[in-house]
């Protein structure tokens, strides 16, 4: 009797572990589907927001490079054909079949960049590195002459990823276009510090600033979260109204 008790408690017992064991193995496989499915469409994102940004990228730089051509190349060509038909009314004729031949080449050369600078705005070009790409936004921004601004960095050589270089230098360049069209400021300072773990970058204004707690879902500012978050960046906005504005955002070299 009591060994039909001993094995009825020992088969009891042995149906018990091996449905606690079954438990455990669908609990756990049911987690780690979650989490493989999470990290998927975390990599989708990812690559979603990185083909925007290198769309984005390239169609500004294209819109630069293109603008240069129109406006300051052609603009030049322009005025030395301009300057050239004044002088070929002061010629014997002789002289001015030459010019004129050299005025139609000249006129040709004019319409060959305006072609060539629609086109480079549609077309697809390779970008450049982080700390190049924020000097050459830096400079075209200078040009428009709406404020000073200044870009400090000890090295060029950025050691980081192309693909989250480009997530960074969206964010920087949606912070540069928040204070072009808010800040109302006068001077704005780039600071980029990079070690062998992290990349440290600051942008500050002496614009009007703003409350950070009414940040609007769908602006700029969230746009800039997102994109930090992609990456596993640290990004943090400190503002004081009529005391400016410095976003800082640490990029962690190791992490991913």
């Amino acid at each position: 009797m009591e060994e039909n008790n001993l094995v009825i408690i020992f088969t009891i017992t042995l149906f018990i572990v091996v449905l606690t064991m079954i438990f455990i193995y669908v609990v756990f496989i049911k987690k780690k589907t979650t989490l493989l499915i999470a990290q998927k469409e975390k990599d989708l994102h990812f690559e979603k927001e990185l083909a925007t940004s290198q769309v984005e990228m390239k169609e500004q730089t294209l819109n630069y490079i293109g603008q240069e051509l129109h406006d300051d190349l052609g603009q030049k060509l322009s005025v030395v054909r301009l300057r050239q038909n004044q002088l070929i009314t002061k010629l014997q004729n002789t002289e001015k079949e030459d010019l004129t031949e050299l005025n139609e080449l000249l006129g040709e050369c004019i319409q060959d960049i305006r072609n060539l600078s629609k086109t480079l705005i549609t077309e697809q070009i390779i970008h450049f590195g982080l700390a190049e790409s924020i000097e050459r936004e830096v400079q075209r921004i200078k040009k428009l002459k709406l404020l000073k601004i200044e870009f400090i960095t000890q090295k060029q050589d950025i050691d980081i990823s192309p693909k989250h270089g480009l997530i960074l230098f969206r964010i920087i360049q949606e912070s540069i276009n928040n204070i072009l069209k808010h800040s109302k400021a006068k001077n704005v300072s780039i600071q980029m510090e990079d070690d062998c773990e992290k990349l440290h970058i600051s942008i500050s204004d002496n614009g009007r600033g703003f409350d950070t707690s009414s940040i609007q879902d769908g602006s700029g500012l969230k746009n800039m979260e997102l994109r930090a978050k992609l990456i596993h960046a640290e990004l943090s906005i400190h503002s004081e109204l009529n005391k400016g504005t410095q976003t800082l955002i640490t990029y962690h070299k190791n992490l991913l």
